[in-house]
């Protein structure tokens, strides 16, 4: 393919990739966002394979492996195990990066001067910021997942060891560049080896309740880590394409440390989800008040007498596939007059827009779903609040108990309702693993149990009503 073609195709795809993201920032928009963004990939794709010598038989067989996988985990996977699948898509990226520089060092070329220099720099940004994303990555895996713990690691002097980390690895960049090969490979592994550990360490030290800042933040790592591939592989189109996946996760990352009252820089150092020497939080023995549980036939009549009624979907919500009896229920008090609206906190369930994507499936109008600086001011006001599945967000110690891992974080004050319904297996506390007051408050009222069950329940009881009164 002629060189002027590819460039001009490059071009139309990095529009494409632009007007994906312009398309993904907004609910309506995001079917369409999704569909430029394919297109634009499909594109690129096309144009590398096209415009590159290589062996079409062995591409064939590798695109055809990865696609089958790649196939089977999307339909396989459930929504719950989105933020775990992204983490794990975000540690190939790394992974790739490394690999990458390795093959583009030991790969013949330009031999001496400032171009051999440069293309070695770029090497040693590139395996840097791929190893700490692809370990960085797998340990946020591993805590999404379950596997490894959510509470932060908080090693003594800290900082410090991720401060000598830099400075190694630094150092072992001025050995390599200019080096003989041998030593040359030498010094990348050992670096590579070392910026690995430094992934682990700073996400190690990050409490579960901050994980997805923690993904978003990955997600821009992974972004400028095949930035550093472009480079290495001079390819034009894979550097747009880093860069701009990279600056729009540091710029949600931005928002969501706002959102949360958390320091930007305090993310990339790692470590935020706790101090060292802060005292500790209220223990789960020591509550305050009395947990007074409900029924859901009581659950229906209050949402039935209610005007105003705001839920709060959760997590817990999404483990129990409960969007869509929840959208009925919305559906059934909406056609009766009621003012029925679900919130929404920047950081529910463990992925940026996860409560999103899931109300968008059960076909929740989007006009509903209010984020929480807007519907904030609003529960004073408000009969019903019922959260479903959600604890951390909805957590008053976050505002008033400075003793809190999570204080300093903007909440959703569902306590300021007439009466607040809260939805749980069980008393045990959140992903952060902090004690919630909330459930000991005079207007809290607790409906233990699966949470779809629940919801078809009340469901059940609200049409058999309206049924009783029609005869």
């Amino acid at each position: 393919m002629p060189e002027s073609l590819s460039i001009v195709a490059y071009l139309i795809a990095g529009i494409l990739f632009i007007l994906s993201l312009a398309g993904l920032s907004a609910q309506e928009s995001s079917r369409r966002g999704n569909l430029y963004g394919i297109i634009g990939m499909l594109l690129a794709v096309a144009v590398t394979v096209l415009s590159q010598g290589m062996h079409y038989g062995m591409l064939a067989v590798a695109v055809g492996v990865g696609g089958i996988i790649g196939v089977t985990l999307a339909l396989r996977v459930q929504m719950t195990s989105m933020p775990e699948l992204v983490a794990a898509l975000h540690s190939f990226v790394g992974l790739s990066a490394v690999l990458v520089g390795f093959g583009s060092y030991l790969m013949p070329g330009t031999e001496g001067g400032t171009e051999q220099v440069i293309h070695e720099v770029e090497v040693f940004v590139g395996v840097f910021i791929g190893a700490v994303t692809f370990t960085g990555s797998v340990i946020a895996f591993g805590k999404l997942r379950g596997i490894v713990g959510s509470k932060p690691l908080l090693l003594p002097a800290r900082h410090w060891l991720n401060s000598l980390l830099v400075i190694a690895c630094v150092y072992l960049g001025w050995r390599f560049v200019g080096a003989e090969q041998a030593d040359g490979v030498r010094s990348l592994g050992i670096q590579a080896g070392i910026a690995g550990l430094l992934g682990i360490h700073l996400v190690m030290g990050i409490g579960g309740a901050d994980m997805p800042v923690v993904v978003s933040m990955l997600n821009s790592y992974s972004g400028w880590a095949a930035a550093a591939a472009g480079f290495m592989l001079s390819n034009d189109l894979l550097i747009i394409t880093g860069a701009l996946v990279g600056s729009s996760g540091a710029i949600l990352s931005y928002i969501m440390c706002r959102a949360m009252n958390r320091s930007f820089i305090s993310v990339i150092l790692g470590g935020f989800g706790a101090e060292e020497g802060k005292k500790p939080a209220r223990a789960a023995g020591e509550p305050e008040g009395e947990v007074v549980p409900i029924q859901a036939t009581e659950t229906a009549d209050l949402l039935r007498d209610a005007k105003n009624v705001i839920i709060i979907p959760g997590y817990g919500m999404a483990v129990a596939h409960a969007q869509y009896p929840v959208y009925e229920i919305a559906e059934w008090l909406r056609k009766r007059g009621k003012n029925v609206r679900f919130a929404i906190h920047p950081v529910a369930g463990r992925l940026p827009g996860h409560m999103n994507v899931l109300l968008a499936e059960a076909k929740v109008p989007y006009d509903i779903v209010i984020e929480m600086e807007e519907i904030n001011e609003d529960f004073p006001e408000t009969d019903v609040a019922m959260v479903i599945g959600a604890n951390d967000i909805v957590n008053p110690g976050a505002l008033d108990d400075p003793s809190s891992p999570i204080y300093g974080m903007p909440v959703l004050e569902v306590w300021k309702a007439k009466t607040t319904i809260v939805m749980k297996r069980s008393m045990a506390a959140g992903y952060a693993g902090v004690e919630n007051p909330l459930f000991y408050k005079e207007n809290t009222r607790m409906l233990f149990g699966d949470a779809k069950k629940n919801v078809d329940a009340i469901l059940t009881f609200l049409r058999s009503d309206a049924a009783a009164a029609a005869q």
